[in-house]
C-alpha cells in the first residue's frame, strides 16, 4: 500500500538488540512489539499511532480507499477473516513455530507437547481456510483484500522461517500438501509483484532494500528514526 512510496519510512528495529523497549518505540507502541507504525499526516494533520497488524492495515485500506471492499456485506466478510487471523491462525501458527524451531533442546517433552497441540491446530485452521477457499481466487471472492495480505505471511512463514534443527520440515511435519485450493491461494498471492517486494522489506538490514539509497528521506524524518531507535543505550539504563 503507502509503503511502496518512497516517502514512506520503514525502519529496522532489532528485537534482539532491545530496540523495542526503548523510549521512543514504546511511545508508538505501548506493547513493546513489532509492527508497529507512526502516521505523520494523521486525522486532522496530526500524527497518530498504530499497532498490531490488523489495526495498522485496516487503518491504510481506510485512509487510502484501498484493498477493502466498498460494499458493506463484502466488507463484513474481509473483517471476519482479518479477526480469524488475529484471533487463532496467528497466535497457533506463531505458537507451533515456537516449539517447532526454537524451543530449548534439552526441554524434549515440552517440545513433543508444543508441536503435537499447536501443529493440531494450525491443521484444523488451515482445513478451514482451505475449505473457505473452494472456487476462490482470494478470502473475499475475487477480490484481493487486506484479509489476504494478512493471512498469507503466517501461511507463509510454515514455509520459510519454522526449520527444525533436526531438518525437519515444518509444512512436510503438518502436511500442507494436502491443502489444494489454500495453496493454489498462496500461489496466487506470493506471484503479486507488490507481495514479493513487501517479503523483502527490512532484509538486509534495511527497511526498503529495493532502494539505492536513503537520499530522499529529509532531516526531520532522519530525526524521528533518532527519536525512536537512536538512543537505545541511554534507554536501558
Amino acid at each position: 500500500m503507502a509503503s511502496n512510496r518512497s516517502d514512506r519510512l520503514i525502519l529496522v528495529i532489532k528485537i534482539g538488540g532491545g530496540d523495542q523497549f526503548t523510549s521512543g518505540f514504546v511511545e508508538v507502541n505501548p506493547n513493546s512489539k513489532i509492527p508497529a507504525a507512526l502516521d505523520k499526516d494523521g486525522p486532522g494533520g496530526s500524527p497518530i499511532r498504530l499497532f498490531e497488524s490488523a489495526s495498522i492495515v485496516l487503518y491504510l485500506a481506510e485512509k487510502y480507499k484501498r484493498f477493502i471492499p466498498d460494499d458493506f456485506r463484502l466488507k463484513t466478510e474481509a473483517m471476519n477473516w482479518i479477526f480469524w487471523q488475529m484471533g487463532g491462525q496467528g497466535p497457533m501458527t506463531g505458537n507451533f513455530g515456537h516449539f517447532m524451531a526454537f524451543a530449548p533442546a534439552d526441554k524434549i517433552e515440552a517440545r513433543n507437547y508444543g508441536v503435537s497441540r499447536y501443529g493440531m491446530e494450525v491443521q484444523r485452521l488451515c482445513s478451514v481456510l482451505d475449505r473457505h477457499l473452494d472456487g476462490k481466487h482470494y478470502i473475499v471472492g475475487e477480490e484481493y483484500t487486506i484479509a489476504d495480505m494478512i493471512i498469507f505471511p503466517w501461511y507463509h512463514a510454515i514455509h520459510t522461517v519454522y526449520k527444525q534443527t533436526l531438518g525437519i520440515d515444518a509444512a512436510e511435519f503438518l502436511s500442507l500438501d494436502n491443502y489444494s485450493n489454500l495453496n493454489a491461494w498462496a500461489s496466487r498471492v506470493f506471484n503479486r509483484p507488490a507481495v514479493k517486494r513487501g517479503l523483502t522489506v527490512c532484509t538486509k538490514g534495511v527497511g526498503k532494500p529495493w532502494l539505492e539509497d536513503d537520499a530522499g528521506v529529509d532531516a526531520g524524518t532522519k530525526g524521528l528514526i533518532e527519536s525512536i531507535v537512536g538512543d537505545s543505550k541511554s534507554s536501558k539504563s
